[in-house]
C-alpha cells in the first residue's frame, strides 16, 4: 500500500473491489520483444514478413498500401461512415489548431545584450501505430495523424495490422498520412525505429497497443521518442448524491467494452448511489451485446469506493489519476476545478467520454495506470520540439562572462573558465 492510499484508508469503504491487480507480470513479453525488435534491426523487411506470417497469420506481397489501394478503401466507406469520419476529422483538426495557436515561439532580452528565446519547430518524421484490436477504432488514425499534420511535421507514416479493417486504412487516408503499411505489432515499432528496406525510420512513434506494442515502445525509447506507455483502458467517475446510477453505470460498461482488462469505478460519497450502481451494472450487463468483454472487465477490475467526505473522494481520485474521469456532482465545474491529476476531465452529466473516443475533438490516446499524475495526453504539442537560443553582444558577455568565470573555477573546469573568458579578452 503506497503512503498516498493509506492516508485515505480509514476514509473510504470498498462496496467492490477489483478481483485482479491492474499490474501483470510482463516478463514474457519483454523478453519476446526484444527478440523481435533485435532481428527487424538486423533482417529489415524480412523479419517484418515472418513476423506477420507468425502473428497475424498473413503477410501482404507490398507492405505499403498503394495509392490505388487508399483510393478504394475510402471509396468503399459507407457515404455515412465516411461522413461521421470526416466530422471527426475536423473537430479534431479545429481544437488541434487552437492548441497550436498557444504555443508561441519566444524572443526576449533579459539584461541589455543579452538575448534568449526559443522556436516551435515540428517533428519531421511520426510514425503513427494505429492499432487493430477487437474492433475496428476509427478514431484511431485520427487522433494520431490529424494533430501532426496540424502541426506540421514533414511526413506521417501510419502502421496497421495486415488484417485491419479496410475502412482503418481509409481513416488514415483521410486523416492526412503520407504512407501507410501494413505492418503491426511489435514488428511495426521496431520497423518505425530502426527503418527496413521500405519502411522509414521515425523521430517519434505515437499511439496505443497492446501489450506488445506497448513493450515495443518502452524498448526503443532513446533510439525515437514516444508519445507514452498506455495500459488497458479506464474510465471512473466522481459522484454525489445526485448521481444518476443509470447513467453511471451505462458509461461505465461502455468504456468495459473496450478490452477485458480496461479499469472501470466510481468514488463516490453517497452509500444509496453507491448501492444502486452496483445493481444497475449487473441488470444491464443482463442485455449488454459485448457483456463477453465487458462483464469481465466489471468482475476483474472494477470498483466502487465509498468516501467519508468530498476531500477524500478527491484526494481518492487524484491517487487514482484516471485515464478519463467523468464528474457527476451537483456542482460540476467546482468540483472539477478541485481535481488535478487524470488524462481528461469529463465535466458534467452531460459529457460522455464516447464523445472524445470518437468525434468530439479532445484526444482520446491519453495517460493509465496513473500517469496522470505527471502527464497529460496526446495533443498537438507533441508533435512540436520547444528549443531554446540565444545570442548575445558585448553588453551581454560583460554581464555574465565574469559569474561564468567564477563558477567554472571553482568546479576546477579550467576549460570552462578560459572558454567563458576569452570573450572578454577579445
Amino acid at each position: 500500500m503506497t503512503a498516498r492510499l493509506k492516508a485515505l484508508q480509514d476514509k473510504i469503504i470498498k462496496i467492490k473491489e477489483p478481483s485482479r491487480d491492474a499490474v501483470s507480470d510482463t516478463a514474457s513479453v519483454e523478453a519476446t520483444v526484444k527478440d523481435i525488435i533485435a532481428n527487424v534491426r538486423a533482417r529489415g523487411d524480412a523479419a517484418v514478413r515472418d513476423y506477420s506470417m507468425a502473428f497475424d497469420k498473413t503477410a501482404p506481397e507490398h507492405f505499403e498500401v498503394s495509392q490505388e489501394e487508399r483510393l478504394k478503401a475510402v471509396a468503399d466507406l459507407d457515404p455515412q461512415t465516411r461522413a461521421d469520419t470526416e466530422f471527426a476529422i475536423a473537430r479534431v483538426k479545429a481544437f488541434a489548431e487552437a492548441q497550436l495557436a498557444t504555443i508561441l515561439p519566444l524572443e526576449i532580452e533579459t539584461l541589455p545584450g543579452l538575448h534568449l528565446g526559443h522556436r516551435v519547430i515540428p517533428v519531421e518524421v511520426v510514425g503513427a501505430y494505429v492499432p487493430g484490436g477487437r474492433y475496428p477504432i476509427l478514431s484511431a488514425p485520427v487522433m494520431t495523424i490529424v494533430p501532426a499534420k496540424v502541426a506540421g511535421c514533414d511526413q506521417i507514416v501510419a502502421c496497421l495490422p495486415p488484417n485491419a479493417h479496410p475502412a482503418m486504412i481509409a481513416g488514415c487516408h483521410l486523416s492526412g498520412a503520407d504512407r501507410i503499411f501494413r505492418v503491426g505489432g511489435a514488428q511495426a515499432i521496431a520497423a518505425m525505429a530502426y527503418g527496413t528496406e521500405t519502411i522509414p525510420a521515425a523521430d517519434k512513434i505515437v499511439g496505443p497497443g497492446n501489450a506488445f506494442v506497448n513493450e515495443a515502445k518502452r524498448q526503443v525509447f532513446g533510439q525515437v521518442g514516444i508519445d507514452q506507455l498506455a495500459g488497458p483502458s479506464e474510465i471512473f467517475i466522481v459522484a454525489d448524491e445526485t448521481g444518476n446510477a443509470a447513467m453511471i453505470a451505462t458509461d461505465m460498461l461502455a468504456q468495459a467494452e473496450h478490452d477485458i482488462r480496461t479499469r472501470v469505478g466510481l468514488i463516490t460519497t453517497d452509500k444509496a448511489l453507491a448501492e444502486a450502481v452496483l445493481k444497475e451494472v449487473s441488470r444491464q450487463l443482463e442485455t449488454l451485446p459485448t457483456a463477453d468483454v465487458a462483464g469481465a472487465a466489471w468482475r476483474d477490475y472494477g470498483e466502487i469506493t465509498l468516501c467519508a467526505d468530498e476531500a477524500t473522494m478527491l484526494s481518492y481520485s487524484d491517487y487514482i489519476a484516471a485515464e478519463h474521469l467523468q464528474v457527476h456532482t451537483r456542482d460540476a465545474q467546482a468540483t472539477a476545478k478541485k481535481l488535478r491529476n487524470y488524462g481528461s476531465l469529463f465535466i458534467g452529466e452531460l459529457a460522455s467520454v464516447v464523445y472524445s473516443d470518437k468525434c468530439c475533438g479532445t484526444n482520446h490516446t491519453l495517460p493509465t495506470m496513473a500517469a496522470g499524475r505527471y502527464t497529460g495526453g496526446l495533443w498537438v504539442g507533441s508533435y512540436v520540439k520547444i528549443c531554446t537560443h540565444q545570442w548575445l553582444d558585448e553588453r551581454g558577455v560583460a554581464a555574465v562572462a565574469p559569474p561564468a568565470i567564477r563558477q567554472s573555477a571553482t568546479e576546477g573546469m579550467e576549460g570552462h573558465r578560459r572558454a567563458a573568458a576569452f570573450r572578454l579578452q577579445n
